[in-house]
């Protein structure tokens, strides 16, 4: 067993800022002065999208011909490029010191601008706006905040040290570093305004003398009970927080792009000197982030080789089943704490402080083990189908040689039989139907992932603007439709997979409920031939495809397509699209 790795965050005040894109469509208006910084608000968003519309009617011959281009043509070398793992660079905020300045949190960049610094808009003198599209890659967004999460290490020496190995501690001495994820106060309104089961959302334990409790009442969790049962030595644990705090959901629906794996959370509050919990291991790879307060860690290696990164997590266990620490700690406010599953811990609030801390957790049954269970018995049907050496009958003196009875006995015919049976199972792997296997796994991702969470921006171009809306007299205005020349790409590279089943089928997340599989897998069944319109965006992601350009040779099944992509949310367009109301 590796040791543990203790790090101590350092940066480099001499960072450049990475530079902007800035790929804007050709057009013969003035150049804009300036991009605005932070999100657009609704008000704006419709004074934008009524400046656009009343430019795009007035130029509209000369807007079809620019727009329709082959999404075969060349790059622009303003285009995003995918930077190594080593070389992405956040923005810095102002630090508490001079000596250790901290990157700053992808939830503060939301907050003051899309955490995706995707497109923008511009207003020039002459009174007209310049829309900018959206051009992040989603994967590239996760591994931003991924970097941010675990600096001062960088994701490739992470993966590659750290990650399924050994644990990780982190001291910042930056203890508001993730205090916008998740605070006290931000617990208390949501006890307040959210209808928050015991059990389902919220947990109340103790672990005294050796025994954990849990003391969940029924209903709802009330402030004053739940803070009367802190007060009374209680451990307070938020089930999937993040369905109900909007920075936490954004976090990880951020991370689970860059991961392809469902990204949860649960939070622990621990009033001064108490524990929680008892001893146990996870099947779930680990990141503490201390919020707020001190908690202590002890951390403990795998008991044996069968519970190195295990499938299921343990019982509690007792002092005296686990052995000594390889790492105990005491993180404080900003601080993180990694440990992969397997990893056996404990921690105990000290010095009269409280702890408050969010796990961020991955990985779980996401291994080459819940590849193959996928993948074996669908070789085997395959196999036999197609191999009547499987389908041969057993011999006759089978049960003389084989059996608990027989266990112990070395015969020849026994030696005969047991290389036929290996030999039939070398055959199966020539049958391993990999592609399906790992289509069923990212089935699987889209029936677990998180509903993405999309900025002002974002919403400008997909079903989820300031469109289709019904006024006084059932008036229904700000019609849009897609047109052949309209570009489109996917709404984020993970956002949906398309399955042969029976038929063909795109699973998708976008509609997913906020709660842990709170609601069934939506999908869409498609004809077969519509099957390479698919694969087109998928390939194309994250460059903009014309409608046209889809790989379907009807125009109106290209239209078809498209339509039923875009009422899903599961892709935007370049520009806000056009405005369709009589004049």
């Amino acid at each position: 067993m590796e040791t543990t790795l203790s790090a101590f965050a350092v940066y480099n005040s001499q960072k450049k800022a990475p530079k902007k894109r800035n790929r804007k469509r050709k057009s013969k208006q003035p150049a804009s002065p300036k991009v605005l910084k932070k999100d657009v608000g609704e008000d704006l968003l419709k004074d934008i999208g009524l400046k656009l519309k009343q430019k795009q009617k007035k130029n509209k011959e000369s807007k079809n011909i620019i727009k329709k281009k082959s999404h075969k043509k060349k790059k622009s070398k303003t285009s995003p490029k995918k930077l190594p793992i080593q070389n992405f660079n956040l923005s810095k905020q102002s630090s508490e010191s001079d000596e250790v300045p901290e990157l700053m949190s992808p939830v503060t960049q939301y907050v003051e601008k899309p955490i995706h610094d995707d497109g923008a808009c511009s207003h020039s003198s002459n009174d007209s706006f310049e829309f900018t599209p959206v051009q992040t890659e989603s994967t590239e967004e996760g591994l931003k905040v991924f970097k941010w999460m675990i600096a001062p290490f960088s994701p490739d020496d992470f993966l590659n040290q750290i990650w399924e190995k050994k644990p990780l501690h982190i001291a910042r001495k930056k203890p508001r570093y993730y205090n916008e994820i998740i605070s006290t106060p931000s617990i208390d309104t949501m006890l307040r305004t959210e209808n928050i089961q015991f059990t389902k959302n919220i947990d109340i334990t103790s672990y005294i003398d050796g025994k954990r409790e849990t003391h969940n009442p029924e209903g709802r969790a009330h402030p004053h009970l739940v803070w009367d049962f802190y007060l009374n030595g209680c451990s307070i644990r938020l089930l999937n927080p993040q369905t109900y705090m909007s920075r936490l959901h954004l976090l990880n629906a951020t991370l689970q792009e860059f991961f392809t794996s469902f990204v949860g959370a649960n939070a622990y509050l621990t009033p001064p000197d108490s524990q929680g919990f008892a001893p146990h291991y996870d099947d779930i790879e680990a990141f503490i982030l201390q919020t707020e307060g001190k908690k202590h860690w002890r951390i403990y290696k795998p008991r044996e080789e069968s519970e190195v990164l295990p499938r299921t997590s343990s019982k509690n266990f007792t002092d005296d089943e686990i052995g000594e620490p390889v790492l105990e700690v005491t993180l404080e406010a900003g601080d993180m704490l990694y440990f992969p599953r397997g990893y056996i811990h404990q921690g105990i609030t000290i010095d009269g402080e409280h702890s408050l801390h969010v796990t961020i957790s991955m990985y779980q049954k996401h291994a080459w083990a819940d590849l193959f269970e996928k993948m074996i018995p669908a070789a085997l049907q395959i196999a036999i189908n197609e191999n009547v050496e499987l389908r041969r009958g057993l011999p006759f003196d089978i049960y003389d040689n084989f059996g608990l009875v027989h266990s112990d006995v070395n015969t020849p015919r026994k030696t005969e039989i047991e290389t036929l049976v290996k030999n039939l199972f070398d055959k199966i792997k020539d049958y391993l139907p990999i592609d399906e296997a790992v289509d069923q796994m990212s089935k699987k991702f889209q029936q677990d992932a998180l509903p993405p969470v999309l900025s002002d921006l974002e919403k400008a171009v997909t079903v989820y603007g300031d469109t289709d809306v019904m006024v006084e007299n059932g008036k229904v205005t700000n019609r849009v439709e897609i047109s052949l020349d309209t570009r489109i790409r996917l709404l984020r590279k993970n956002i949906l997979r398309m399955v042969s089943e029976d038929r063909i089928r795109l699973y998708y997340h976008a509609e997913n409920s906020l709660e842990y599989h709170g609601s069934e897998l939506p999908y869409l069944e498609i004809e077969e031939d519509m099957a390479p319109a698919i694969e087109t965006l998928i390939i194309s992601y994250p460059e903009y495809v014309s409608v046209e350009n889809l790989d379907v040779p009807n125009e109106s099944d290209k239209l078809q397509i498209a339509d039923a992509l875009w009422s899903r949310g599961l892709i935007m367009t370049e520009y806000p699209l056009e405005n369709i109301d009589d004049d």
